[in-house]
């Protein structure tokens, strides 16, 4: 994002794997600070039913997962033979990832008026287990073929020894995961305490009016109609 992924590139030459296993384990941590990540998850838990920290970071490190797999599974070609899906195809995964994000803000504002956000539900929703695991993970999945990492994955691309890239590679994508996990457990933690949960239905709206419009955005800027700067 915005040239960070470079600078923390630059930590390394690719020539010591202790260095450049330190070097992917940052970008991967990294990851989930994105816009797109962002907005994705704290939709994603802020309309899910287990919002408790342990809930939210189950459901954040599944939907890293998810992302994580996507992002070895392309990116090994990337990494071992500078093979890259065709330009429409990203366009078109990108877009999808835009139209996830809306579809997880029209699911919050939907519970928001049905009445399900407040705080009665949430003490009955906090003692079952989210129901969205496997949508975390599909979204996740949708969201790995995006290009917020492909700057991650050149670099790494970038390793003249391709057991050493695949291995960085790897560790990239594990910690994805790790970093959206924790994303999802801190915003899970913070709508768990008593004075922002109380706040949380009239806040809300606002939430999911934010995501609809960046998943909107961010479609548009996928396919040209607007500018995109990712």
């Amino acid at each position: 994002m915005f040239g960070l992924d470079e600078s923390i590139a630059t930590l390394s030459t690719g020539d010591v794997f202790l260095v450049v296993a330190g070097v992917a384990v940052l970008l991967g941590l990294r990851h989930a600070t994105d816009p797109d990540h962002l907005t994705a998850v704290s939709t994603l838990i802020a309309g899910g039913e287990g919002r408790s920290p342990r809930d939210a970071g189950r459901l954040g490190f599944v939907w890293g997962l998810g992302h994580a797999t996507t992002l070895f599974v392309f990116g090994l070609p990337i990494v071992l033979f500078n093979s890259y899906l065709p330009e429409t195809v990203q366009r078109g995964a990108e877009a999808a990832i835009g139209v996830l994000i809306m579809a997880l803000a029209l699911r919050l504002l939907m519970r928001w008026r049905r009445g399900e956000l407040h705080s009665h539900e949430h003490e009955h929703a906090a003692a079952r287990r989210a129901r969205t695991p496997l949508q975390a993970y599909g979204i996740g999945l949708v969201h790995g073929m995006g290009g917020s990492a492909g700057v991650g994955v050149l670099l790494l691309a970038a390793i003249p020894d391709h057991a050493v890239a695949v291995a960085a590679l790897l560790l990239f994508a594990l910690f994805t995961a790790v970093s959206m996990a924790l994303a999802s457990t801190t915003f899970g933690w913070t709508l768990s305490r008593g004075p922002v949960l109380a706040r949380f239905v009239s806040v809300a709206p606002a939430l999911g009016a934010l995501s609809l419009a960046f998943g909107a955005w961010y479609s548009l800027g996928a396919l040209n109609a607007v500018p995109y700067y990712f």
